[in-house]
């Protein structure tokens, strides 16, 4: 059935490649974006997306250094109460309308205040945004807060255009000021976007047209990269790799990330924390933890490049402490959960129904069952997947993140009690206030002290639970050339060109 079912994915892009242009790009995407709407967005998948589509403030480079984008400058102020943005003067947006200091602050403050908004907790130590200038802004802090410039380089500091955000449901009508702009979207089938003329820094951006395509089995994936129908596959399965390097028209680029894959457990949030046994006892959620052999996921289903985490900082990353590195351990998960009174526990967990994560979850199910869980899988569409943990609507459910330079990027939004990812529910003070104080500082073994805190903290409440550290690794056909792999997991096309 899936042989039969490839042969016509690969049949049906072939056709339509035939009717494209040259110099269109199609990228295979694992899952499919929930909402068009930087505000609301909460998937990995939808950044790639907005990457070609909505500019942000600051980029990162390949070394993960800030860069200038719609900011070309940044300052801090006095006790570092102020940071002040100096804005580029020719960046247009899609609608004609003109990307300028008072649509910043219109951004910024939809941000903080919009119902629904996602980015609130990441930009809350903002208090107001002050227009000092026509293409100069102002942002008084509440609060010291060191990752301020980290937050306005990802989704906080993605721009759209006040007109189209007034006009009604931003998502169905999109108007950003990256270098392509929106056509159309065919949920589940498509995404399409053409490039945007005006853009100030157009000549570096060789493709007329973009095709994102959400192509969940990586069988299918691979199958179109080599025939044709797909230049770009993210988030390559280690089993093509071979596949991929042994084929004269496709080649493999890919990098060190800087997140993680794991899952979350419901604490206290909505319908799903209800009689959730996992919620009852922290004795239960650590015997779970314990219970995964972190080396066996990495073996079989990463080959190799899928290193186990079990905590949520990359050991790149100043924050990693490795106190916390631990290795499966069955009889001491057995014996914490027969402390807590429990000899089997049943629970559903929700995963994205991709090829990866299938394989994934089947192997933590199984492990579990060693230490006394009773695991029931759910593979639901993406979107649902998000719905559902926004929704508070699961017991446990998959959660990984794309990563962040700044270690508070990877953990404050999904722990803080106020946090807009916090999907558990968790929520503990001395968290918080250590969270707060690492924010407070720039000296990095004082932020560092704060962090080992919250992660002796955690260890101990296991509200996540982490699996690995995330790769970037991208299938793409041998004639693109000038295309780099990002730590943060973004596609940027900037400089990247067809040959023949």
């Amino acid at each position: 059935m899936k042989t039969s079912f490839c042969a016509s994915l690969v049949a049906a892009l072939l056709a339509t490649t035939a009717t494209t242009f040259a110099a269109d790009l199609r990228i295979g995407l694992q899952d499919d974006i929930d909402l068009l709407d930087p505000a609301r967005s909460r998937a990995f998948v939808n950044r790639i997306v907005f990457t070609s589509f909505c500019d942000s403030l600051i980029d990162l480079d390949e070394d993960m250094n800030f860069v200038p984008r719609l900011a070309t400058d940044w300052a801090w102020g006095d006790d570092n109460m102020s940071l002040t943005l100096t804005l580029r003067e020719d960046a247009t947006f899609h609608d004609g309308t003109k990307v300028d200091a008072e649509a910043v602050k219109y951004n910024l403050d939809r941000y903080k205040t919009m119902e629904g908004s996602l980015r609130a907790s990441e930009i809350a130590s903002v208090d107001t945004v002050e227009v000092t200038g026509p293409y100069t802004v102002k942002l008084n802090l509440g609060q010291a807060d060191s990752t301020l410039v980290s937050q306005l380089s990802g989704w906080a500091g993605m721009i759209i255009s006040p007109q189209a955000g007034e006009a009604g449901d931003f998502a169905q009508s999109p108007s950003c000021s990256g270098p392509y702009k929106f056509v159309e979207r065919i949920q589940n089938d498509r995404i399409v976007f053409e490039k945007f003329d005006e853009y100030w820094n157009a000549d570096e951006y060789h493709f007329d047209r973009l095709f994102f395509m959400p192509v969940p089995d990586a069988t299918v994936r691979v199958a179109n990269l080599r025939a044709g129908g797909l230049d770009i596959i993210e988030r390559t399965a280690p089993s093509d790799f071979a596949a991929i390097e042994g084929d004269a028209n496709t080649k493999l680029v890919s990098t060190a990330g800087l997140g993680y894959q794991g899952f979350m457990i419901n604490l206290s949030h909505g319908a799903g924390a209800q009689d959730n046994p996992l919620a009852k006892d922290a004795r239960i959620r650590q015997a779970l933890n314990l219970s995964i052999d972190r080396d066996i996921i990495n073996q079989i289903v990463g080959q190799g490049a899928y290193e186990g985490a079990t905590q949520p900082f990359a050991p790149s990353s100043f924050a990693y402490d490795e106190r916390f590195n631990f290795k499966r351990d069955l009889e001491k998960a057995k014996a914490l959960l027969a402390e807590a009174g429990e000899e089997r526990v049943s629970f559903e967990l929700l995963f994205g129904n991709n090829t990866i994560q299938q394989q994934i979850y089947e192997l933590v199910q199984a492990m579990a069952a060693e230490a006394g869980f009773d695991i029931s899988l759910r593979a639901v569409e993406f979107a649902g997947l998000q719905a559902a943990m926004r929704e508070g609507n699961f017991q446990a459910a998959m959660a990984g993140w794309a990563g962040r330079v700044d270690p508070d990027g990877n953990i404050a939004h999904y722990i803080m009690c106020e946090g807009t990812l916090n999907d558990s529910g968790f929520c503990n003070a001395d968290v918080d206030a250590a969270l707060a104080a690492a924010r407070a500082t720039t000296d990095l073994e004082e932020r560092k002290a704060e962090y080992d805190k919250v992660q002796e903290i955690l260890q101990q409440e296991v509200p996540q639970v982490f699996v690995y550290f995330q790769p970037w690794p991208y299938g793409i056909r041998s004639n693109l050339e000038g295309f780099k792999a990002y730590a943060d997991g973004m596609i940027r096309l900037a400089g990247v060109t067809a040959g023949e």
